[in-house]
């Protein structure tokens, strides 16, 4: 058996400041693997595609982007089938497994996985993880086919079942050895790719022929690099009904304000892209944007203001914004009980405004809907179902083609294989000093609550960078650029 090399990441540099994040390979600890024709060459489907397989030096840039005398920057390797595979289609042993909170499209890359093994690559042992990562240990197991996932795109949730967390390394390895599992699929948020990573490290340190791949699942968007997570569109459009819902009742009553908290713990971007969606929102609030509720320029006063102006409004709440606010008031308030204040920010701000209205003897009528569960439960409409499809399909290559210890991606619309360490680095927020921002307060005409002092200055021009030779200045070190630590939607 090899010992496995080093796990630092694999970064290729190439001239013009050209930086490739590849992504591991089985052959990086397991050198003497044989390769195999693919067997897409065969298939009937692919007899009228040009070009069979992707080009081994074909990457995608992380940022498009750019100026005329900058560097090429971070690339992608792309994703797609190759010409040589590692694995023959009867040596193949497949599980899928799913984690973490539902999500529209799930049973659909469960399908497109399955399909793709199966129809693409002649694969007929799959199996499912049942329940999240404990399922590996807890020995729960269920056989998939194409007959079995023929229709479960249609359905919401995931017929694996999901849990979070649960994840034992030893456990989970250990179940995949004794199995004899090779390829490895995992589905979920960036806790889960994080878990994942710890998988792959421990099969290459007992040096297994096992590629473990990673498809993205958050129904927040709240993934890096990643053009979007699947799911998401259908979020938004399921919300959006939610706000129509809203905007009636606000219009139909009279002082009506119809209120609408959505998904959205650490990042906004469903409220936003929702909000931007409808044209009913007259106040978006997100986790990125602070604001405050009392005095002059306050949330509130704007309330108050334009209900004066419109006789009716609509507010989308991102259920992570204004956590600071309401930790600040259950700190010292209780109710006549003794009971702390109700913890659903929503609740907690639906009341603050009834308690000002009636503190200023107005009439006003707030209706408060909060569909978050049913977002979460329905199946992934016609965008997503693409995405899914484009999302597997990926994966399966790229497991196929020996790459390991990676997750498939969008990066500017072309599907990419992406190192864990890039998935896992921090979470994706909405930029309040973007462009995305400025024109929903554009569209909503809402004050940004934010006085000069309250804007982080996360937009700096950068100083003038001294030209380079294949990636490296003067002094021989290799030229990062900046837009690695930034990702802006």
């Amino acid at each position: 058996m090899s010992s496995p090399k080093s796990n630092k990441p694999k970064i290729v540099t190439g001239p013009g400041g050209y930086i490739l994040q590849d992504v591991p390979h089985l052959v990086d600890y397991l050198p003497d693997l044989p390769t195999y024709p693919n067997p897409l060459q065969d298939n009937p489907a692919y007899s009228v595609v040009k070009q069979y397989f992707v080009d081994a030096d074909d990457s995608v840039p992380e940022k498009v982007v750019v100026h005329k005398d900058g560097p090429r920057g971070v690339h992608f390797r792309r994703a797609g089938p190759r010409q040589k595979v590692y694995f023959e289609s009867d040596e193949v042993h497949a599980c899928i497994v799913t984690c973490g909170g539902l999500c529209p499209g799930l049973n659909t890359v469960i399908r497109e996985i399955v399909s793709s093994l199966s129809y693409m690559y002649g694969v007929k042992r799959i199996l499912g993880i049942d329940g999240g990562y404990r399922g590996f240990y807890a020995k729960n197991t269920i056989p998939l086919n194409s007959k079995v996932v023929n229709d479960i795109h249609k359905r919401g949730g995931t017929i694996l079942g999901t849990s979070r967390g649960g994840h034992d390394t030893t456990k989970i390895v250990d179940s995949i050895q004794d199995r004899g599992i090779n390829q490895v699929y995992i589905i979920g948020g960036d806790g889960t790719q994080r878990g994942a990573s710890v998988i792959f490290e421990e099969i290459r340190r007992r040096g297994l022929k096992v590629a473990v791949v990673g498809i993205p699942k958050t129904i927040d968007n709240d993934i890096p690099v990643i053009d979007k997570s699947f799911g998401f569109d259908t979020a938004v459009e399921e919300a959006q009904r939610a706000i129509n819902a809203a905007h009636v009742e606000a219009e139909s009553n009279e002082n009506g304000i119809g209120f609408v908290k959505l998904m959205g713990r650490y990042s906004g971007f469903i409220a936003m892209y929702a909000t931007l969606a409808s044209r009913d929102v007259d106040c978006c609030l997100i986790p990125e944007s602070p604001f405050y509720l009392e005095g002059e320029g306050g949330l509130l006063e704007f309330i108050e203001k334009r209900m004066k102006e419109n006789g009716h409004m609509v507010i989308v709440l991102a259920e992570g914004a204004g956590q600071e606010l309401m930790s600040k008031s259950m700190e010292s308030s209780t109710d006549a009980s003794g009971n702390k204040l109700l913890k659903d920010v929503g609740l907690w701000l639906s009341q603050s405004i009834k308690d000002h209205f009636k503190k200023i003897n107005m009439v006003m009528n707030l209706k408060y809907i909060d569909p978050t569960y049913m977002i979460r439960a329905v199946p992934s409409n016609a965008s997503d179902n693409v995405y899914c499809t484009l999302l597997a399909q990926s994966a399966v290559h790229g497991a196929m083609a020996g790459y390991t210890g990676y997750t498939s991606g969008l990066v500017n619309g072309r599907q990419t294989y992406i190192p864990y360490y890039r998935i896992t680095e921090k979470q994706n927020n909405v930029v309040i000093t973007d462009r995305m921002w400025a024109r929903l307060l554009s569209s909503t005409n809402q004050p940004s609550f934010l006085g000069p002092k309250d804007i982080p200055e996360e937009k700096k021009e950068l100083p003038e960078k001294k030209p380079t030779v294949n990636g490296e200045n003067s002094a021989g070190v290799v030229d990062i650029p900046p837009v690695t630590k930034e990702i802006a939607k």
